[in-house]
């Protein structure tokens, strides 16, 4: 469908609203760089980093930031993921105060747009809500007119009892406003207020941010927590038909004048309810974060079995044309357990999370009812691979696990603190109180490249593993994101993932255990990756824990 015919199905009593679109249009300009079925090749793995994640003396963030970027990813990596880089009031980003700037401790649009020039970029959007401190917000409470509907007040002993939550917090938070005291909606935390897309005119000023994005450069755009986009009093208010429908508007209006952009949806849910915001013929996102990846990884790593990750790859679904998944094991929320609900037993969810409190690690809760269930590990995926084990077999556990999610089909993006085998931060959660702290280290670069020349160290290691499986994935066009994939044929603790449908063809095996095993060497056309020994019967010999590539050319 259109944009302007779905405009009007979305806000159909306002007349002025697809004039206003155009003017937005025409004022943003546009790349008229023509969509095709090249927006994504194997050469394509990111890095999610925060805007300060590399800091040095002399130099701003972002500057630093570009500087580690180019001296140690590129160009095995060529995409960067900056996590909100605007003004904001708490959660370490995602309360934007304002939209439209770069806060000025990273950095300018300057900087932003040098990087965009050496690597494809990926920005937050954060519009499911804003911070308490915004000015939108500041002159909602003032009683302006021009914002007198951008958030949700309601009465305060409203019955929200059917709304899902993301956390135990208050759903409605008290303000002082010019008329009187509001209850305002707030699903996250009293600082970050719920925008309100019934109001075309909130709607428009999203459309301008996510323009203005695009002409900053942009490659993609994250659409932060956007199951939550749309609300209905006395309903879940969690993936409802309103809001796909909103992001398949701010998809169309994009696309009219930046094709290129790709829309990447971050929703936090079980997989079914994730892989709806494809949107297949709907055309929403074209890309969405594989979220159950992770604890499914994590379920093969601890027990070292594959069974139900093996069954969870046989029953993915095809993927509609033209999207992908967005494949990750960490990020800067931690391990999310949710999505795998109805597909990991709770015998063996307890067990990860029994596992994360051996390490050190805290779990983020959600209000069901008048209860909490889990909602999240909050620690670094490299914590969770040493616990239990030495420093050398967690190095070997961090890129067993990472060489699974490398081999699936789908787009890699690894966490900075992946990257260099970064270890839970307890200093930062004594000093913060937030437990997220824990998995958000930031990093002093010249501390840390002392540590990257040192080969034995723990960043130095890892680093070279994820390069060494990069660089080889890279080399096979039967690791194109849209290359089919199936699961062979191995030894109990082993998982084979072969890519492709004829030639090229790639295969990986990856021991989760810590046995000894072998597999079948495919023969001698194909070329290997991993320094995994070859017996006399022409079997690989897997150590604990160790992975091996294999790819053949036409």
């Amino acid at each position: 469908m259109d944009w302007p015919a779905l405009l009007k199905t979305v806000y159909p009593d306002n007349a002025e609203i697809v004039d206003r679109v155009r003017r937005l249009l025409d004022s943003y300009g546009s790349r008229q760089s023509p969509a095709t079925a090249d927006q994504w090749s194997e050469r394509d793995a990111w890095v999610i980093t925060y805007a300060d994640q590399f800091h040095s003396a002399d130099r701003k963030p972002l500057a630093s930031l570009h500087d580690f970027y180019s001296s140690h990813l590129r160009p095995w990596i060529n995409g960067v993921h900056i996590l909100p880089f605007y003004p904001w009031s708490s959660d370490d980003g995602y309360s934007v105060v304002d939209y439209m700037a770069v806060d000025e401790r990273y950095g300018t649009w300057a900087d932003i747009e040098r990087l965009t020039a050496d690597a494809r970029v990926m920005f937050d959007a954060v519009i499911n809500h804003a911070s308490a401190g915004s000015r939108w917000f500041l002159r909602y409470l003032e009683g302006d007119p021009e914002y007198a509907d951008f958030f949700i007040s309601l009465p305060a002993d409203s019955d929200l009892s059917a709304v899902v939550r993301p956390r135990t917090s208050p759903l409605l938070t008290a303000f002082d406003s010019a008329r009187g005291k509001v209850w305002v909606w707030t699903t996250f935390s009293p600082d970050q207020v719920d925008l309100n897309y019934r109001d075309p005119r909130l709607f428009l000023k999203v459309v301008e941010v996510l323009l203005a994005y695009a002409r900053h450069g942009a490659s993609m755009i994250r659409l932060d927590a956007v199951q939550f986009l749309w609300k209905e009093v006395g309903e879940s208010s969690i993936n409802m038909p309103q809001g796909h429908l909103v992001i398949q508007l701010l998809r169309a209006i994009v696309d009219a004048a930046y094709p290129d952009v790709i829309f990447v949806t971050e929703t936090n849910v079980p997989h079914r309810d994730n892989i709806s915001y494809f949107g297949g013929e709907k055309r929403e996102a074209q890309m969405v974060y594989q979220f159950a990846l992770p604890p499914l990884v994590l379920d093969a790593m601890h027990t070292g079995s594959v069974d139900l990750l093996e069954s969870w790859i046989n029953d993915l679904n095809p993927l509609p044309s033209g999207c992908t998944y967005l494949n990750f094991l960490s990020s800067h929320d931690g391990v999310g357990v949710r999505p795998v609900e109805g597909i990991l037993p709770d015998a063996r969810i307890a067990d990860l999370l029994e596992l994360n409190r051996q390490g050190g690690g805290q779990l983020g809760v959600r209000s069901v009812g008048r209860r909490t269930a889990p909602y999240e590990l909050n620690t670094t995926w490299f914590s969770l691979m040493e616990t239990g084990y030495d420093q050398d077999q967690a190095v070997l556990r961090h890129l067993a696990s990472h060489a699974i999610m490398l081999a699936l089909r789908g787009i890699p993006a690894i966490y900075a603190l992946s990257i260099v085998g970064g270890r839970s931060d307890q200093a930062g959660y004594q000093r913060t109180g937030q437990a997220r702290s824990l998995n958000r280290t930031r990093f002093a670069v010249g501390q840390l490249e002392s540590r990257l020349a040192d080969p034995d160290s723990v960043p130095g290691r890892v680093l070279a593993g994820l390069e060494g499986m990069l660089r080889f994935r890279s080399s096979s066009a039967a690791f194109h994101p849209d290359s089919p994939q199936r699961v062979l044929e191995t030894p109990p603790g082993v998982i084979g993932i072969e890519r492709g449908s004829s030639d090229p063809l790639a295969r990986v095996y990856v021991n989760v255990s810590s046995q000894p095993t072998v597999v079948p060497h495919p023969g001698p056309d194909w070329r290997q990756h991993g320094g995994v020994e070859e017996d006399a019967t022409n079997q690989l010999r897997l150590g604990p824990w160790q992975s091996a590539w294999l790819a053949k050319e036409a």
